[in-house]
């Protein structure tokens, strides 16, 4: 075999193995990053009658159950040859909600950024690092600026919808957000759920220099409060 025959199939060689790189690269980071974890909406099957009043003061609880307190995001991942969905998740969420004469007056939520976690730790590391930067801005929150009307919310346990006003803050960077939420009077519990549709680039997210994928603009912020009342 000559000199150039040989470079002939050493090139073909490597033009083999990229292009088989590029093909599988999809499938082999599919089996390597799944879809995360995601907040979910309200389990309607779990709830039942309300044993409270709704008017007073509540404050989120993190005790585990089906409607336990989570907040985190859902965003596209474009790659070569698909998009796939990825949520991250923490159940480290602290606020508060005042309700006098059937409207919600006063709410705030404050989620600690630092705790998200999807379903891989490289993958975790890269989201509080470099997307979500929580070393600088370990906090994201939801202030409530105008009053809600809850007074409808029945007390036989069944889902209703709520729509809530108010400020929503990720790394610093606040707009003003109007959104229908999913809530609940279930049992000495009040629970409150939805997803807010977001741009990341309004926020000031912005995505990684990854070599095979980046993260879609458009995404979620998801939301389920479960609140007790003061004692």
């Amino acid at each position: 075999m000559t000199g150039t025959t040989k470079a002939v199939v050493a090139v073909g060689s490597i033009l083999i193995v990229a292009l088989l790189a590029f093909a599988l690269f999809p499938v082999v980071y599919g089996l390597a990053m799944g879809p995360g974890i995601k907040t979910e909406g309200i389990n309607a099957d779990k709830t039942s009658p309300a044993t409270v009043d709704v008017d007073g003061e509540w404050e989120v609880t993190t005790q585990p159950g089906p409607n336990v307190t989570s907040a985190g995001f859902t965003f596209n991942e474009v790659l070569p040859a698909e998009y796939k969905e990825t949520s991250g998740s923490t159940g480290t969420v602290a606020g508060t909600v005042e309700v006098s004469g059937g409207k919600a007056t006063k709410g705030q939520a404050i989620v600690d950024m630092t705790n998200i976690v999807t379903d891989r730790d490289v993958r975790d590391v890269n989201v509080r690092q470099k997307i979500l930067l929580t070393n600088e801005y370990p906090e994201a929150s939801f202030v409530l600026t105008k009053p809600a009307d809850v007074s409808h919310l029945p007390d036989d346990g069944s889902v209703a919808t709520v729509e809530l006003t108010g400020d929503l803050t990720i790394l610093d960077t606040t707009k003003t957000i109007t959104q229908e939420f999913e809530a609940v009077r279930d049992g000495k519990n009040l629970v409150v759920a939805g997803d807010i549709p977001i741009n990341r680039k309004q926020f000031g997210v912005e995505t990684p220099e990854f070599v095979a994928a980046t993260i879609a603009e458009e995404g979620e912020v998801n939301v389920r409060l479960n609140l007790v009342k003061k004692s």
